[in-house]
């Protein structure tokens, strides 16, 4: 999604005049920000530092109580109207915000409640990507399945005339649909690459995210699709040393990889993020604990690809 914005964002001061630069010959420096985690804010702080007697523009996912901070720093704020920006590549964001409140993540506070892009401007941009020669297009949204008709919409997409793929993240479990698994098993333009964010395979922690499935819900889903779908590639988010995560409730979310099979795993420490209701919670994990956890998952998922 981020780099589907940026990349809209320059084609937008494209056509105001402006020309692509190095940081050290650009008048003006724009940062896409992600704020989901406290080390990639850290990593702005840092840049920004970095970059004096710049003017810096900050837009994206950023959280009331940085604002004053970046402020200080001489930093402008911006939000970009992108949603009628052609893009250059196959990225199309369908939504934006989020009504989960995953109890770690800031996205409903920073991008707002989920807002929805009319379906004739997604077709007409697919149309327009298609004419381009495009042969894969991504469909974007902090969660696609909320999308409404979101197996209509995929109808209309792969009803469109030529060769290409369609893929679409982010999933949400507790959304995925049974049409939308019927609709994946038998169109053949979409993509069997799905991902499907797990975080953890314990219940206790599951309740703590605020996820809204069980590990069993999950389980059962993954064996769904699987079923409906033989040949497809399942891929997660995991996030690793959450607060209060046990040796036992890691060993259940190791237990779920080896279970479900997945094709890749995006693997993260868990960081604090204030602003989440998660951040009142201790971060009693140690750093060397989270590098060892994600190293065992790493080391599990390295097995499974080589027993394949």
């Amino acid at each position: 999604m981020n780099e589907s914005d940026s990349e809209r964002i320059a084609t937008l001061l494209e056509s105001k005049g402006y020309q692509p630069a190095t940081e050290e010959q650009a008048d003006l420096i724009v940062l896409n920000m992600c704020s989901v985690r406290q080390s990639a804010v850290d990593r702005v702080y840092a840049k920004i530092k970095k970059l004096p007697d710049k003017k810096i523009v900050l837009t994206g996912c950023v959280l009331k109580k940085d604002r004053k901070r970046f402020i200080e720093m001489g930093v402008e704020f911006k939000n970009f109207n992108l949603d009628k920006i052609e893009p250059k590549t196959a990225y199309i964001p369908i939504m934006r915000g989020c009504n989960n409140f995953c109890s770690y993540c800031v996205v409903p506070y920073t991008k707002g409640r989920e807002r929805f892009r009319p379906q004739k401007d997604i077709i007409c941009e697919v149309k327009c990507l298609l004419k381009q020669g495009h042969k894969k297009i991504v469909l974007l949204g902090q969660n696609v399945n909320s999308y409404p008709d979101f197996v209509k919409l995929l109808q209309k997409i792969t009803a469109l005339e030529g060769d290409f793929e369609i893929s679409f993240l982010t999933n949400h479990p507790k959304d995925f649909s049974d049409a939308l698994i019927d609709e994946i098993a038998k169109n053949k333009k979409i993509s069997r690459e799905i991902h499907l964010p797990v975080q953890s395979g314990d219940n206790g922690i599951l309740r703590l995210m605020n996820r809204k499935y069980t590990r069993e819900q999950y389980l059962d889903l993954a064996r769904k699709i699987k079923n409906k779908i033989p040949d497809a590639k399942l891929t997660t988010d995991i996030i690793v040393g959450f607060p209060g995560e046990t040796q036992k409730q890691f060993q259940n979310t190791l237990d779920l990889i080896k279970k479900v099979g997945f094709f890749k795993a995006y693997i993260a420490k868990y960081s604090p993020r204030s602003g989440t209701a998660a951040y009142c919670l201790p971060d009693d994990i140690s750093p060397a604990e989270k590098r060892a956890r994600v190293r065992r998952l790493e080391e599990a998922l390295l097995g499974r690809m080589a027993s394949q």
